[in-house]
């Protein structure tokens, strides 16, 4: 089954669709798991810099909203970025995970709101 990406845009944080890739997607024992790789665009912000693509970091599990009963991991591979003049690894700031947690951001703050009833 192909998801397609106007349905996850509906679902998934906007951040996700703008600046990752879907690379695979599996459902098992009631889990769906998506795996990202952050595109290859240079960060905006070092635009003065020579960068050439130095590969990714770990990758990183994060728990979402569940859909239809199913629990949802977004699985996210961060790239990094080699300065060709100082050989400085560069790298973009993502705020994709709640301080303190292993959750989005947006699922933290949905079960913030949900303790407070």
């Amino acid at each position: 089954m192909e998801l397609s990406l106007d349905l996850l845009k509906f679902i998934l944080p906007e951040v996700l669709l703008t600046h990752f890739d879907l690379v695979s997607h599996k459902t098992e024992d009631g889990t769906l798991h998506l795996y990202f790789e952050e595109k290859k665009d240079t960060p905006k912000e070092e635009k003065h810099r020579i960068l050439i693509a130095h590969g990714f970091h770990k990758e990183i599990v994060i728990q979402d909203f569940p859909l239809r009963g199913k629990t949802v991991f977004l699985h996210i591979k961060r790239r990094r970025w080699l300065d060709k003049s100082t050989n400085e690894i560069v790298q973009r700031d993502w705020d994709l995970v709640a301080q303190g947690t292993r959750m989005t951001v947006e699922f933290a703050a949905f079960l913030k709101v949900l303790g407070q009833y």
